[in-house]
Parts: C-alpha cells; sequence; structure tokens
C-alpha cells in the first residue's frame, strides 16, 4: 500500500503507529474527519494475517466512524484504532496502558471507545492513562459496556424497516434471521422475543447458539445456510461483507437490518443489486450507531435517560434515509451517504467563520 496515496483517496487527516516492545503493543490510529469534532471510534483489537491489513481495516473503518456520527448527529468527526493481537491471549494491563499513552499524546483529536475484540475493563485500564475515552466503569459518569444500546438501536432501526416494507412497525410474528450470536445480537435477540418474533440464528461459536436457542427458543441453522433462509428480515451481527454476489442471490427476505460493519462487500454494485431484487437494505451505519451515540454522550456527562431517547431516534433517521432514497430515486447506500455529507458540508461552511472563543473542539457540543 502506498501509504500517502491511500490518506489522500480518502481524505484522512491523521495515521499513528503505535509500538511498545515491553508490553508487545502494536497498534494503529486513523484519524478520518475533524470537521464536526474531535474524532471519536472504537479501539478494535484482532490477529490481523498482516500489518497491511490491519491498516487497510482501520482505514476503512475510521472512514466509517465519519459518516455514522455525521448521520446520528453528533458533534464528533470520525476515527479508529487497531491493536494486533489474539484478544483471548494477549490482553495486559499494560498494553493497554501504553494504548493510552498514545491516545493522549493526541491531546483530544481522537477519542477512544471499546469494539471487538475489547470492553469496558480494557477501557478503565486505558482511563489510567488518558481522559480521552469513553465506554469505561471506572469513573463517575461513565457509561460502561455500549452493547445494550447498540441493540436498542438496532431494534428500533429494524422496527422502522418494517414498517418500511409491511406497512407497520411491529415484529410480532415476524421471522428475524440473524447471523453472529455476539453481545450486541443476544440483546437485539432478547428485544425481538419480548415482541413476539420468531428467530433463525447462526453462529460459529456453539455455546452462543444454544444460549440463543435455550433462552429465547430460537431455530438454530448451518453457517452457510442463514443466506436460504425465508424470513422477514436477514439481520447481519458478525463479520463485514456478507452481502456479495455470492449470497445475495440466495436471500429470500424482503429486507436487511442488521449490526454489522460494512455489510455489503461492494457498496455501489450490491446496493443496486438488493434494490433490483427489491430487497430493502437498511444502511449498517445508521442502524448500528447506538453504540456511539450512547459513549458520545459522556461528552456533555453522562445521562442515561437522555442518551437513551437519542438512540430510538434512529427510528427517525432510517425513515429520513428511507425516504431521501424514494424521493430521489437512488439506493438507500446512497441516500445514507448524502445524509453525512450534507451535515459535514453544512458544518465545514458554518465553521469558516473564525471565532476566537478559545474553546477546544472537544468543548463545543
Amino acid at each position: 500500500m502506498i501509504l500517502f496515496e491511500e490518506m489522500s483517496i480518502g481524505d484522512y487527516e491523521q495515521v499513528v503507529f503505535c509500538q511498545d516492545k515491553a508490553s508487545g503493543l502494536k497498534a494503529i490510529i486513523a484519524i478520518h474527519d475533524t470537521t464536526l469534532g474531535p474524532a471519536l471510534g472504537g479501539c478494535r483489537m484482532w490477529p490481523y494475517e498482516s500489518e497491511e491489513a490491519a491498516l487497510r481495516d482501520v482505514l476503512r473503518l475510521s472512514r466509517g466512524m465519519t459518516y455514522k456520527n455525521a448521520a446520528a448527529g453528533l458533534n464528533i468527526g470520525g476515527g479508529k484504532s487497531v491493536i494486533i493481537g489474539n484478544p483471548k491471549t494477549d490482553k495486559s494491563e499494560a498494553l493497554f496502558r501504553a494504548m493510552g499513552r498514545y491516545v493522549e499524546s493526541l491531546n483530544g483529536r481522537y477519542i477512544i471507545a471499546e469494539d471487538v475484540g475489547t470492553n469496558e475493563y480494557d477501557m478503565n485500564n486505558i482511563y489510567l492513562e488518558t481522559d480521552y475515552v469513553t465506554g469505561s466503569t471506572a469513573r463517575a459518569g461513565a457509561s460502561g459496556n455500549p452493547s445494550p444500546k447498540t441493540a436498542l438501536g438496532v431494534y428500533y432501526a429494524m422496527k422502522r424497516t418494517a414498517k418500511e416494507v409491511y406497512g407497520d412497525n411491529s415484529l410480532q410474528g415476524k421471522t428475524i434471521a440473524i447471523q453472529g450470536l455476539g453481545n450486541v445480537a443476544y440483546d437485539l435477540c432478547q428485544l425481538i422475543n419480548q415482541e413476539g418474533g420468531h428467530l433463525v440464528v447462526t453462529d460459529i461459536n456453539q455455546e452462543a447458539i444454544q444460549r440463543v436457542v435455550r433462552d429465547f427458543d430460537a431455530k438454530a441453522v448451518g453457517v452457510e445456510e442463514i443466506y436460504g433462509v425465508t424470513a422477514d428480515i436477514f439481520s447481519p451481527c458478525a463479520l463485514g461483507a456478507v452481502l456479495n454476489d455470492e449470497t445475495i442471490p440466495q436471500l429470500k427476505v424482503k429486507a436487511i437490518c442488521g449490526s454489522a460493519n460494512n455489510q455489503l462487500a461492494d457498496i455501489e454494485r450490491h446496493s443496486q443489486l438488493l434494490s433490483q431484487l427489491e430487497i430493502l437494505y437498511a444502511p449498517d451505519f445508521i442502524v448500528n450507531s447506538g453504540g456511539v451515540i450512547n459513549v458520545a454522550d459522556e461528552l456533555s456527562g453522562y445521562d442515561e435517560e437522555r442518551a437513551t431517547v437519542k438512540v430510538k431516534a434512529i427510528y427517525e433517521q432510517m425513515g429520513q434515509v428511507f425516504e431521501i432514497a424514494k424521493r430521489e430515486a437512488i439506493t438507500t447506500a446512497e441516500a445514507a451517504n448524502h445524509l453525512a455529507e450534507q451535515r459535514i458540508a453544512q458544518m465545514l461552511n458554518v465553521r469558516r467563520t473564525f471565532l476566537q472563543t478559545g474553546k477546544s473542539a472537544i468543548c463545543k457540543r
């Protein structure tokens, strides 16, 4: 990869490579855009097959955070970090404290949070070295694990998607096929089950499957079978790029709404294909924005009731995306991008006017 060329194409602001021999830390922080405020995004820990794979992932994810935060109406920019390592065997207090020191060195340009492979306890160790962290449990006013709020946002996005396709937002009696049963998906299954929805599920982890089958009377299918399940809504909640040339033709649903990031292998081509097949796609960075909405509330002094109201507003944001798509005769993926890009452009113009306030970006709400 030619790094500066890649950064120029995607209009990235900054990439920081972090190495600490004593703790074994090898990490990358990518700041995509800070037009709306300091970059906020999670820290993913994953055993990447190569350093280039880690770099490509953090670039892709940080750009996605810019769009997610902008579309959610948050006054924060987009960033992300990755730690190269196995989250089951390579974690230590020293490693996350070293990561915290690198975050601190950016002086508020990047605010870290948990993501795949990290949790609130890891954020607690990072908090020992920097205040620029959300989602910890170590200080008063912190929000802790964002998974329940992410799931709540997916649930409300799903209800709005159901209304668009079926005429009402009830999930009672509807069959939801869920791929991946991590923390977010488990909480989502609980919400769907409470409303009377039916669940068909799969995961590579048999214990996760057994738990959902036991707790919510779900039907389990094989990992590759999930694409061909006859259901009302398909909900990808695991890895990205699962909607591709091979899987889309197998789908027997009228809508897609899940928590996984970057679900479309090729955004332009596969969103067009779904549209041609009359399968409504709920753009993932709108659907899964509940977690970042929740942790971003910490920047104003966390209030769970206020954060919950903001997360539930994903219902209206999803409706806005559908309306834009219909009005402009474009795909829902394009409509979601337009929503985010329009807000960034508007705020860029607003902030061209110089104000000598002495306040840092993190103080501007």
